[in-house]
């Protein structure tokens, strides 16, 4: 799944430290999740689409 993580947090200014911590995960989370390693599940994606006050679809895209 691709997604808009690191540009969205890069856009705060926030490290990766910073959005872990809004979102109750680790940094290594943070990173798998950017990088597409890691598909977030329901809850910690609604977590991301409120941290950033945007729906999921603006934030994650499905792969064709």
């Amino acid at each position: 799944m691709k997604n808009r993580l690191k540009v969205l947090r890069a856009m705060r200014d926030w490290s990766q430290q910073d959005l872990a911590e809004r979102l109750g995960v680790s940094r290594q989370s943070v990173n798998a999740v950017e990088t597409g390693r890691y598909d977030p599940s329901l809850p910690l994606a609604f977590r991301i689409a409120d941290v950033f006050s945007l729906p999921i679809e603006e934030i994650f895209e499905r792969d064709e």
